[in-house]
């Protein structure tokens, strides 16, 4: 457990003001790097976070709840999402590894 730079796993300023208001309450991001472990910690606005999990697995077991907690209404719209802020290096591929880090405000 350590206490990691927020931007070292939420990669910008938007995510992390969803991530602080509640709206994003985990990220997935490529298996190649691992940004944070369970029990690590970050702060947002002088708000504490800590990763309740880090879970590898592949885009093919995503599902509509996963969706919901990275912000989308669904699982199609995330899919949209992804392609768009990945403008021709993202094309979603169900057997892709990845991790999802799961979040919440430490109270």
């Amino acid at each position: 457990m350590s206490e990691i730079d927020a931007r070292e796993l939420l990669p910008n300023d938007r995510v992390q003001q969803s991530v602080r208001d509640g709206d994003i309450t985990q990220l997935t991001r490529g298996a190649s790097n691992r940004y944070a472990s369970e029990g690590d910690t970050f702060e947002i606005d002088g708000e504490t976070f800590v990763v309740t999990s880090v879970e590898r697995r592949t885009l093919g077991e995503f599902t509509d709840a996963d969706a919901q907690r990275e912000g989308s209404e669904s699982l199609a719209a995330y899919k949209e999402r992804m392609k768009r802020v990945h403008p021709g290096s993202f094309e979603w591929d169900d057997s892709d590894e990845v991790l999802t880090y799961r979040f919440e405000r430490r109270e």
